[in-house]
């Protein structure tokens, strides 16, 4: 894929970005056709899933097998990571705020290719814990910067050519799940030849060296945003002080609560089902393959037919039913209907809701705080998941439908708090744009 470098003039707030974005037409029917600085973005997601998914469904029978940890040490060193990444999103927001996108993703792709290594090469707990966090911290200065900046692209293409923002944050989405897709198959076959888990360490570190190396090339530089000093003590509050934004906070961590449930009670229903869990990796393959197949005519029908609080409310309504169909599905072969169909309902109701959440942000906080407001959107989110996964982890021994029944429950209590924002703007019909609206 080539890409084409950007303007360096462009500007970056939601009312046009037409130096930056390019001059490539786009399209509203089969596809969408993105300008050059979005296929930039588009690919970045791909890569950086790709590579990260080549070592970390590895890591942890590296840690147990490789490196003679204790299970309760492999937890903890997993956990180190998700924090060190999720709950720090929210301080690469407010960097890539101030100091603008490009040398935010430059560092964290440093700090990334630098983890990688010395993952690779780490056989101490201390070496280990101090290259799992080095890794997740890049990744909380890396991801908030670019999503941050895609959602600011997204409104700016909406803008000029009339294409949802929300479809173009679905082929950002669907890019993601590829390389999260294609990622494992990677890590797999280095193991398979022999390269051990130094191998996959190493090539991932070698997928953000690409990224590192377009971004520097075609990422564009942009002036430091200089404010007086007590405004800049003043503007977080704009953001965590917004009502609606910490409602769509709480309606987003309703649906992430949920969707962790693929990673805790998925596993045990598989296991209640069959025996072992040795399913487990072609239902996330379903997911990931129904998000690639699926996701983009999804929100192109749903952009175009319904607000944006409907979708939201629509796709956490599908989540519960995913979690109400567990206890009334019969076994089906080999005892995998129900845990399949929890995961194709939830993966059908995270193709309706996240895009569109996604594309509420930039319409509830103000242009120059997007960045800290697309990291707070995963920092709050990452800690409702923490105490959401301690309190369903003390359910998995009750019976089944008092387990199903509460986790059904969260989302749909998302759903009655999404009711309370505001719907948002339909994007407009093929052959008009936002501007014929207007």
């Amino acid at each position: 894929m080539t890409t084409d470098a950007p303007d360096t003039t462009g500007t970056t707030s939601t009312t046009g970005t037409s130096g930056t974005l390019g001059t490539t037409g786009t399209g509203t029917g089969a596809g969408v056709e993105l300008r050059p600085y979005l296929r930039l973005l588009t690919a970045t997601q791909f890569a950086f899933n790709t590579g990260f998914y080549a070592v970390l469904p590895y890591l942890a029978t590296h840690l147990g097998d490789g490196l003679g940890m204790a299970g309760w040490l492999v937890g903890l060193v997993l956990g180190l990571r998700t924090f060190s990444q999720q709950g720090l999103f929210v301080v690469g927001g407010a960097l890539t705020d101030r100091y603008g996108p490009r040398p935010v993703v430059l560092t964290g792709c440093v700090l990334r290719i630098a983890g990688f290594c010395w993952l690779a090469q780490a056989g101490t707990t201390a070496g280990v814990i101090g290259a799992v966090l080095l890794i997740g911290f890049a990744a909380a200065l890396f991801s908030p910067a670019v999503e941050s900046e895609t959602a600011r692209a997204a409104v700016a293409h909406e803008t000029e050519t009339g294409t949802p923002r929300a479809q173009v944050l679905a082929v950002f989405s669907a890019a993601g799940q590829a390389g999260a897709f294609l990622g494992p198959l990677i890590g797999s076959l280095l193991l398979l030849l022999g390269g051990g888990f130094r191998t996959a360490c190493l090539a991932g570190a070698l997928v953000f060296v690409g990224v590192l190396a377009g971004h520097a090339r075609l990422m564009p530089r942009r002036p430091r945003r200089v404010r007086p000093a007590r405004t800049r003590t003043a503007l977080p509050r704009q953001v965590f002080a917004n009502r609606p934004f910490l409602v769509l906070c709480l309606v987003y961590s309703s649906y992430l609560v949920s969707y962790n449930q693929l990673y805790l009670a998925l596993p045990a229903e598989v296991e209640r089902a069959t025996g072992t869990q040795s399913a487990l990796g072609g239902l996330f393959a379903l997911s990931s393959l129904l998000v690639v197949v699926a996701q983009l005519p999804l929100t192109r029908w749903s952009a175009r037919r319904v607000a944006p609080r409907t979708a939201l409310v629509a796709g956490l309504a599908v989540v519960a039913a995913g979690f109400a169909a567990v206890p009334l599905a019969p076994d089906g072969p080999a005892g995998l209907l129900p845990g399949a169909a929890l995961v194709v309902l939830l993966t059908l109701g995270q193709m309706l809701l996240v895009p569109a959440a996604r594309g509420l942000v930039p319409d509830l906080v103000d242009d120059d705080r997007l960045g800290l407001a697309t990291g707070a959107l995963s920092s709050v989110s990452g800690l409702a998941v923490l105490v959401g996964s301690a309190a369903t982890g003390t359910l998995l021994d009750t019976p089944g439908p008092v387990l199903w029944g509460v986790l059904a429950a969260v989302p749909l209590a998302g759903a009655a708090l999404a009711l309370t924002l505001s719907a948002g703007r339909r994007a407009p019909q093929p052959g008009t744009t936002v501007s014929d609206q207007l």
